[in-house]
């Protein structure tokens, strides 16, 4: 496993190797001494799988009371993946990194906790892992920050539009 660091600190890229053959392909989407080795979670609560179509954008999203750290992978297709920096007290706050990740690569992408999170699908479909940090989905404990929503309101547009 090779991990090389993004333009924002703490948002770390990870590529496991790739074996491909005639049958198809392999890669560890997790080993628990690569991980540790380089300072990642060594447990994870829960694994969560998103189907997308094209020019789906999903986020940005983050969690108030039990912020996660996720890692993301691309199963198949490819997505524009997109970490913010919502951590008041970061001399980053504000500043975002996107990677684009294609399903076949190894590519996966580490969030950590106190990060808002969102994907845009760049290929006809795409099937996109999370790993989280911590579990148990509870809708009242994240939020959403809808900015097309936020740009119609400040204009006194009601249209509802698509990306």
């Amino acid at each position: 496993m090779k991990i090389t660091e993004t333009s924002l600190p703490d948002v770390l890229l990870v590529n496991s190797n790739v074996y491909k053959d005639n049958r198809g392909l392999f890669f560890e989407s997790f080993n628990l001494r690569a991980m540790t080795e380089a300072g990642l979670p060594s447990t994870w609560a829960q694994d969560n799988f998103s189907e997308s179509k094209k020019n789906v954008l999903r986020g940005i999203h983050y969690q108030v009371i039990q912020p996660q750290g996720k890692l993301v992978w691309v199963a198949y297709g490819t997505v524009l993946d997109i970490a913010v920096d919502l951590r008041k007290s970061s001399p980053h706050f504000g500043r975002h990194v996107a990677v684009e990740i294609s399903g076949g690569t190894g590519d996966m992408l580490w969030i950590p906790p106190g990060f808002g999170h969102a994907f845009l699908v760049l290929s006809e479909a795409a099937g996109r892992v999370e790993r989280s940090r911590s579990g148990d989905f509870m809708a009242d404990r994240r939020r959403r920050c809808d900015c097309l929503a936020e740009r119609r309101r400040r204009s006194g547009s009601a249209r509802r539009g698509s990306l």
